[in-house]
């Protein structure tokens, strides 16, 4: 597949073959929809927690009396049927992590850059400099190159050269920048349009194999 690589204007300044094995590789939406469920999955703490009538304090005292009154027995006042008591069938300190083998895994990141690059939603531009280290100008690039959709900044590294793309596009509505070394089912599905400079493809060779 070839693609063509603009410049921060907007304007074709060259063309580049894609490697097959990630940019054309099969869409299996059913290895996206996995790695994506296991993704969110493994991001909840697990950590929610009620008391249950062994854990509330008090209670230690019969309330009334077993027979006699006229009322249903009672053998504590932090039952759960009490106002106050513990809590029956309440949510536990759990693990939610799903495990799923590497290579499903890469898997269903190539499908899902490949469906990106079949379906028009990658931008290859051939660096990322910007005129003035400015949130505008950012902004007016990315509104040039993508227009109004939801942009998904992929960078080679997060060193000094690609800081200043960060800073510039922290504070822009519906764009992430995020390091090639980090990709992820979840912000690859999220974001309308991926954007990255040439050097990026030989930092995804390297991340997926």
């Amino acid at each position: 597949m070839k693609i063509d690589v603009y410049n921060m204007e907007g304007k074709k300044v060259d063309a580049v073959e894609l490697p097959a094995e990630i940019f054309e590789a099969p869409v299996r939406v059913d290895l996206m929809h996995q790695a994506f469920v296991r993704q969110m999955a493994n991001a909840r703490l697990g950590t929610h927690k009620t008391k249950v009538r062994s854990e509330v304090s008090g209670g230690g005292r019969k309330p009334w009396r077993q027979k006699g009154t006229g009322r249903a027995r009672q053998g504590s006042t932090r039952a759960a049927q009490w106002v106050g008591g513990g809590k029956i069938h309440t949510p536990m300190p759990r693990d939610y992590s799903q495990k799923m083998p590497q290579k499903m895994r890469l898997a269903a990141l190539r499908s899902a850059l490949s469906a990106k690059a079949g379906d028009n939603g990658l931008i290859l531009v051939d660096s990322m400099t910007l005129p003035e280290a400015k949130t505008r100008a950012m902004a007016k690039a990315l509104n040039v190159l993508a227009g109004e959709s939801s942009v998904l900044i992929l960078i080679p590294s997060t060193d000094e050269g690609y800081e200043l793309v960060g800073r510039t596009a922290r504070n822009l509505p519906d764009v992430k920048t995020l390091d090639v070394s980090y990709l992820n089912i979840r912000d690859l599905l999220k974001y309308d349009r991926v954007v990255m400079p040439v050097s990026a493809i030989e930092a995804i060779q390297a991340h997926l194999g």
